[in-house]
């Protein structure tokens, strides 16, 4: 019987100078330190979405790896006329990551879905009187452009524009929610035309195109998607037209007078936008106030942003005042345009003022008829 032959393998060899062979303070820990965190300790928000990109300032020693056609490279600061002496510190107050986004839109999700199957239960749509029936079919249906423009044609734009993964990462979050908002207003408009056979499901299409009192709205949003900083249309949106336009729209009039029109669902649809926009000020807020007040550049930031304010500012209001006819609309009136617009000016005075500028110049708190 022949001898089997003796295999043998080569043994590794160690030499300390494989990955994770020296041995360091905190080479055993599993936290991460190559960052400062906020507070005592490092969030999980604070794990996945600090330093996930690299930077030359930080990490990336050779420099950016990577460029554009017209010579730019990386993440370029130039993308924006504000600067900062670090714009690391930023850190968004929402703490958005991936599993936020998930848990929050389908909590949203579902609380809508939930209310509608109420509403359809309840035949709630039936009670509808036939002028806020077309209300809703014409205005309510009309609003989901300005977010499906916003979220599409601005935030998804410019959520890859900032120089560091934290900020991307909360105006990505920002897009997500004007996108699902916008999609909550469609499939209500399609629950309601199939619940409602005198509801017009496409009237929406031909109010935002062409009705007079919504041509502000569209000139402000379409201005909006033409800025090329970053910084300048996040600006425009949520500090500017948000508050005097979407505010306005949403909350100072259909959520206050849909009530007293027999309408109990709507108001929870518009809810879910109001809060979408709750939180996407925080970030905003904590962006701008962290560059007004820059060591090295808050200055010149607070000028640029003035003169941000100075430009968008007439446009917004123009587009809040065109849309005064939509609230003689409705059977049961129950407020002023004049004292809703006037709650929106206070609101946007307020939120400029809490960055160090000054608006009053520019939006009038004194209501008209006062």
């Amino acid at each position: 019987m022949a001898e089997t032959a003796t295999r043998s393998f080569p043994q590794p060899q160690f030499t300390d100078a494989e990955a994770g062979a020296l041995v360091f303070p905190s080479s055993t820990s599993r936290a991460f330190n190559y960052y400062e965190p906020q507070k005592m300790r490092a969030s999980m928000y604070e794990d996945v979405t600090f330093d996930v990109q690299p930077d030359p300032e930080r990490h990336l020693l050779q420099g950016w790896i990577y460029g554009f056609a017209d010579g730019s490279k990386g993440y370029p600061q130039e993308w924006t006329e504000l600067r900062a002496g670090d714009w690391h510190r930023f850190r968004d107050p929402n703490e958005e990551w991936e599993q936020t986004i998930f848990r929050n839109n389908a909590n949203v999700v579902r609380q809508i879905q939930q209310n509608l199957a109420g509403a359809r239960k309840a035949e709630a749509y039936a009670q509808w009187t036939p002028t806020w029936t077309r209300f809703v079919e014409r205005n309510v249906g009309a609003w989901m452009h300005a977010e499906q423009g916003l979220g599409m044609h601005v935030f998804v734009a410019v959520q890859r524009s900032a120089p560091t993964n934290m900020i991307n990462n909360a105006m990505a979050v920002n897009a997500a929610h004007k996108l699902r908002f916008a999609q909550d207003l469609a499939l209500y408009n399609l629950d309601i035309e199939e619940q409602l056979a005198r509801f017009d499901g496409s009237a929406h299409r031909e109010v935002w195109q062409s009705e007079p009192a919504w041509q502000g709205v569209r000139e402000n949003v379409e201005r909006i998607t033409a800025v090329e900083d970053w910084a300048e249309a996040l600006f425009a949106a949520n500090l500017v037209f948000e508050p005097l336009v979407g505010e306005l729209f949403r909350s100072h009039l259909v959520m206050q007078i849909a009530a007293r029109n027999g309408d109990f669902t709507t108001p929870t649809v518009m809810g879910a936008g109001e809060n979408d926009y709750d939180r996407d000020l925080r970030y905003t807020r904590a962006l701008f106030s962290l560059l007004g007040g820059d060591d090295t550049h808050g200055a010149a930031n607070r000028e640029v942003l003035q003169r941000w304010l100075e430009r968008w500012v007439p446009v917004s209001l123009d587009a809040a005042r065109r849309l005064q006819p939509l609230w003689s609309q409705p059977e049961e009136k129950v407020l002023r345009f004049e004292d809703s617009l006037d709650r929106a000016k206070e609101r946007v005075v307020a939120l400029l003022g809490g960055l160090g500028l000054g608006a009053d110049a520019h939006v009038e708190t004194e209501g008209s008829a006062k």
